[in-house]
């Protein structure tokens, strides 16, 4: 195996099972965790985390927030750990005073805010079990979780109530109660009322807990913190139970790894939080920055409004997702095209002078300084011009734009690798060290090992060592709630499968290559199950076959489909456009046509907007064994539909980019 250089960053706890079906390759850990995975004394549970910080740093400010005057977005208003710590005692006293107990879970329903980050503590507080509640996963969702999990009291954002007090019906009666985060409409009390549910305003629940104060009621390590339900595959939405343990485990790894590295966080960064709370990696984040004593200041929840947040706060800590940082180089590239060919010059000499500084291991900051402030000042004043670590996750961020992300911004780039099964937090790349294209070496809190995948020929003792990435450890989830089946599928002896395929490289960061299923994450991070769409397109009565594409370093799906040449020739007849069968397919009407037929298809089976394709390319032969396309039995070959059609897919991508630039602004 092409190991060498891999014991600077990872350390063998156990050889290669060779006698294992399938193999399984030898088991590797953080070198940082070579005596031991890490801890953080005195601190087991998320509530301890928050308690003990607003204990050491009672005066500093933790939540910020932008109030609206008139239309406008006015300057940051802080609230300090002490005054936060107050509410959240106040609103964990009114959960125990409307009668909630130990162990029952709360919903909550809204973009990230502090009221949300204090809800959540005041969870923690009395071992309730927080519910995020979120729509992006179809429109059924919310419903779902409520009734899956057991939800009877929810926490929504004012904005979201009319939305919600229209899911109540469907509850059968489960939900009894809601607190709005905000003032609270009297209609909106109203209507709750008829459906048997009591409706709070924010500061009444919050009145109600100081006028009926109680103890708090800890929880121990080994309870439940939170069900985060996912897309995961199919079907239902998958709850991952997490205990207060695996969201521990990740944060004192995270801190081992920032002082290893030099990086560390402390009370004076300032974190941005716009990735949803619903998700565990923004989730993980701020308790991290919680633990560490820093700010965490909230955007407008607008993404057209995210720029000036960003601008405003000017965060030390950004986090983001691969969509992200594509808009951003979208932008900014843009822009330098359109300042004149000297300007334009100027930029790529200082860009690739920077680059190939970079490359040598030279840390950004002093790699090219006076390029820095001549050419790369201006350019990194969109992350507010503080930022001094990027961190991205959810997805593969796309080698280009990762190295630009690095020299514009003035800052490394750290990519990480994680689950929701896992608290996110499992790799992530070493800051300055030449890495880009990989998720780093694993942090100190799992033992990672390939597992052999004989049907794609990955192979764990091969060079280079290729295989299923699996993880044990304390971060991994207690299961799939009420779905022993699933969780069994997915933990094998004690190993989470996580499906997949990584490459080990020389020094002992991992490079994901694959997925073992045909399933993937586009770069927002949602799961696409493709056959599953592939099966509801295929009832478009339009198309004979369809070909559905998407990979992790793309926002959209894109597709091949093959129209039935009777639909095709009488949309022509009626919409006068001459042509035989095969003219008819290389026409841009027709594709915008079949592309509207496939969307209503997808529409009616209840399709995600991230499920649905956004462009299509016709193709009049239909798929075959002689080009190698299709199996014996019919199936689709899906890596040689691919390189056949690759020229096809590059050019739709590119369609696709150019209608979403998002010019940047002065």
């Amino acid at each position: 195996m092409a190991m060498e250089n891999a014991s600077k960053w990872i350390v063998e706890v156990e050889p290669a099972n060779t006698e294992a079906s399938p193999v399984a390759g030898p088991v590797y850990r953080s070198v940082f965790a070579k005596d031991g995975f890490p801890s953080l004394k005195g601190v087991e549970t998320c509530w301890d985390i928050f308690r003990s910080s607003c204990e050491k740093f009672p005066d500093n400010e933790l939540l910020g927030h932008r109030p609206n005057l008139d239309g406008q977005a006015q300057p940051y208003v802080w609230k300090t750990y002490k005054e936060a710590k107050a509410i959240v005692d106040a609103v964990g006293s009114a959960f125990i005073h409307i009668g909630k107990k130990s162990g029952q879970t709360i919903g909550i329903y809204g973009a990230n805010s502090p009221e949300w980050v204090m809800a959540m503590e005041a969870v923690s507080r009395q071992n309730l079990i927080g519910v995020p509640l979120y729509d992006s996963l179809g429109p059924d969702a919310v419903q779902f979780i409520i009734n899956h999990a057991g939800v009877t009291t929810a926490v929504v954002q004012k904005i979201k109530m009319p939305v919600f007090l229209d899911v109540i019906p469907k509850c059968g009666g489960s939900l009894k109660s809601v607190i709005c985060m905000g003032e609270l409409d009297s209609s909106w009390k109203s209507k709750a009322a008829e459906q048997g549910v009591d409706a709070y305003s924010w500061q009444e629940f919050i009145d109600m807990g100081k006028a009926n104060p109680v103890e708090p009621n800890p929880p121990k390590a080994s309870d439940i913190s939170t069900i985060m339900y996912t897309s995961g595959t199919t079907g239902e939405p998958k709850g991952v139970v997490l205990s207060h343990e695996a969201l521990l485990a990740v944060i004192a790894s995270c801190d081992m790894y920032l002082m290893k590295v030099n990086f560390e966080i402390t009370a004076k960064d300032v974190f941005i939080s716009y990735l949803p709370l619903a998700h565990i990696l923004d989730r993980t984040l701020e308790e991290f920055m919680i633990y560490k004593g820093a700010k965490i200041g909230f955007w407008q929840g607008d993404v057209k409004l995210l720029v000036h947040d960003i601008g405003e706060l000017k965060p030390t800590v950004f986090p983001g997702v691969p969509r992200i940082f594509d808009r951003i180089y979208q932008g900014v590239t843009a822009k330098v095209k359109e300042s004149g060919r000297l300007k334009q010059a100027m930029f790529n000499w200082a860009y690739n002078w920077k680059l190939s500084r970079l490359e040598l291991g030279i840390p950004s900051s002093k790699a090219t300084p006076v390029w820095n402030m001549l050419v790369f000042g201006k350019i990194k004043q969109r992350l507010g011009g503080r930022v001094r670590i990027i961190i991205s996750g959810a997805a593969p961020i796309a080698r280009h734009v990762e190295d630009f992300m690095h020299v514009a911004m003035c800052a490394p780039v750290v990519q990480g690798y994680g689950l929701t099964e896992t608290c996110a937090g499992n790799f992530i790349c070493i800051p300055d060290q030449k890495m880009a294209g990989t998720v780093g070496p694993p942090l100190p809190n799992v033992d990672v090992r390939l597992e052999a995948v004989p049907e794609m020929n990955y192979d764990p003792l091969g060079n280079p060592p290729r295989g299923e990435i699996c993880m044990r450890g304390k971060p991994l989830f207690k299961g799939y709630y009420k779905r022993d089946d699933l969780t069994k599928e997915a933990i094998v002896d004690g190993w989470f499968h996580t499906g997949d395929i990584g490459e080990w490289q020389p020094d002992g960061s991992m490079k994901i290559i694959d997925r073992k299923k045909n399933i993937f994450k586009l770069s927002q991070g949602e799961y696409v199950a493709v056959e599953n769409l592939e099966n509801i397109y295929g009832q478009c009565s339009a198309v004979e076959m369809v070909w559905v594409y998407g990979n992790s370093f793309e926002s959209v799906l894109v597709a091949v489909a093959v129209p039935k040449e009777s639909a095709l020739l009488a949309w022509a007849a009626s919409a006068g456009i001459e042509g035989d069968y095969e003219a008819l397919c290389a026409k841009a009407e027709a594709s915008k046509w079949i592309l509207q037929q496939l969307t209503e298809v997808g529409k009616r089976g209840k399709l995600k907007g991230y499920e649905l394709v956004k462009t299509v390319h016709l193709d009049h032969r239909p798929f075959d064994m002689e080009r190698d396309l299709l199996t014996p039995t019919f199936k689709k070959k899906r890596p040689q539909l691919l390189k056949y059609y690759k020229a096809e897919v590059d050019a739709m991508y590119a369609e696709v980019k150019k209608k979403e630039v998002i010019k940047p602004s002065a």
